[in-house]
């Protein structure tokens, strides 16, 4: 028989309501009998005040203490990172020729694009879709739609290999991918790729940038909270074919040099037993939104340029400005759950000095690095790494996973941050007890973050990664 937790949470906590007003007409009675006797009045008075409050912080302790253990935890089974294809390797001498042949790019803006590259922190493997290196570049739905399926189908297809886990045990299904959004969903593609049942839970996330893929973890998350013995499907992905510029404006540009091809599977749970099979548990999810900032809300902006020929995502040259403003917000609010006491004092009291005594004063920076064993930062680009890098601290060892991925595999956008932890796991620096920090950002604008800790020590001998046939190879020198 199906028990609902939330059903029966809410006839415990109306059993704690009616208590507490059995208790309070009891005492409210028993004074007005008592009345007539002055001295009895004010001692039973005082009494039965404290029988009141006493057991009262008896009923909220309970309640809390109820309201915690029904929370579920929930865990990370396992993830898949997408290894495209060979063919899709692009170097970047190889893209800017590309650029040379097909004509529809003037030569300044090539030569914009090779400066772009020369300073991206890019190697030469990253991919990028077959079709666009095409003279000229094929852009168009039906390509668009190949592209998306081969990198969702290869990464759940290897994450279902890894966990073992059977589709129709999926209860819970989340994509998200910003630009291309076709009718019928990506959601829906995948049902129907794997004939999901019919009952599952789709929830298809659009336009919300590099950042999604943790806004869809938060989702399942809290999906999570109300559903009980499920498992939950999260695949972040971005399509390049469909974000493609064709013209020459030189904020739109830019995009078309940083991203490049990937995706991720995610596979969460909230089922006790499955603790001793998984690899993390997530300790916090913190969203930030600064679209309320009209210069924030700006920063990144899907439009038609000024020939209203093609549309592009402009970026604006206020983009780090509030990178770094929305992380910091962020960390902010995140720090109050994970940072040690004696941090938390720090940058407390230097704000106060700052904000109502010297403005002079800077703002203590908490060292995150008393909480955090590994950060998996999104591979924006070189001045997003350069930017957070400086903003927390970090060593060169600790932002490596970063770079790395950032030399390896281009901006994958929502899918990067998968891929950075993915180095780290190939690299066997995953230990049982560490905790991992994700953070992303994405347009509207936001910083979004995620918390987890090992589980267990991952072996990367065991491990199907993507990094693994060229893990010995890294780091590598990425200096300018």
């Amino acid at each position: 028989m199906f028990i609902d937790r939330n059903h029966i949470q809410h006839h415990i906590m109306s059993l704690f309501s009616m208590s507490f007003l059995f208790l309070s007409q009891s005492m409210f009675s028993t004074l007005s009998t008592i009345g007539h006797f002055p001295n009895i009045q004010i001692l039973f008075k005082s009494s039965n005040i404290f029988s009141l409050l006493f057991w009262c912080s008896i009923i909220a302790f309970i309640a809390t203490f109820y309201q915690k253990k029904c929370s579920k935890k929930v865990y990370l089974v396992d993830f898949a990172c997408y290894n495209p294809l060979p063919r899709w390797n692009c170097s970047k001498d190889k893209f800017i020729e590309q650029l040379r042949c097909g004509g529809h790019i003037k030569d300044e803006s090539i030569d914009f694009q090779k400066k772009i590259l020369d300073g991206s922190g890019f190697g030469d493997k990253a991919y990028v879709p077959e079709p666009l290196l095409e003279n000229p570049p094929n852009i168009c739905t039906i390509e668009a739609r190949k592209e998306t399926e081969s990198v969702i189908f290869g990464a759940i297809d290897e994450l279902l290999l890894k966990t073992k886990m059977k589709v129709e045990d999926i209860e819970i299904l989340i994509t998200n991918c910003s630009i291309f959004n076709p009718s019928p969903s990506l959601s829906a593609m995948v049902v129907n790729h794997y004939k999901l049942k019919h009952q599952i839970l789709c929830y298809n996330l659009s336009g919300m940038g590099c950042s999604a893929g943790l806004i869809a973890i938060d989702l399942a998350r809290q999906l999570l909270q109300v559903h009980p013995n499920s498992y939950a499907l999260v695949v972040s992905t971005e399509n390049m074919n469909n974000g493609y510029y064709l013209g020459n404006n030189r904020s739109m540009l830019v995009t078309n040099c940083l991203f490049r091809i990937g995706g991720a599977a995610i596979l969460l749970s909230n089922i006790s037993s499955d603790s001793y099979r998984s690899k993390y548990h997530l300790k916090h999810t913190v969203r930030t939104h600064k679209g309320s900032h009209d210069n924030c809300y700006n920063s990144v902006f899907q439009k038609e340029d000024e020939t209203n020929k093609f549309t592009g995502i402009s970026l604006s040259k206020d983009l780090m400005n509030t990178a770094g403003f929305a992380l910091k917000s962020n960390i902010t609010t995140l720090g109050k759950s994970v940072l040690p006491l004696v941090e938390q004092f720090k940058f407390v009291s230097t704000f106060v000095v700052k904000k109502y005594f010297n403005n002079k004063v800077k703002v203590y920076t908490p060292d995150f690095k008393l909480c955090f064993k590994h950060f998996c930062i999104h591979t924006g680009g070189k001045a997003v790494l350069d930017e957070v890098q400086k903003v927390l601290r970090l060593s060169d060892f600790q932002i490596e996973p970063s770079r790395m991925t950032l030399y390896r595999c281009g901006n994958t956008s929502s899918s990067s941050i998968w891929y950075v932890l993915a180095y780290c796991e190939a690299k066997g620096r995953i230990r049982k007890g560490d905790r991992i920090w994700q953070i992303a950002f994405g347009s509207g604008f936001k910083c979004n973050t995620a918390v987890w800790c090992a589980l267990r020590d991952v072996d990367p001998i065991k491990e199907i990664n993507p990094w693994m046939d060229e893990i010995s190879q890294f780091p590598v020198d990425v200096s300018i």
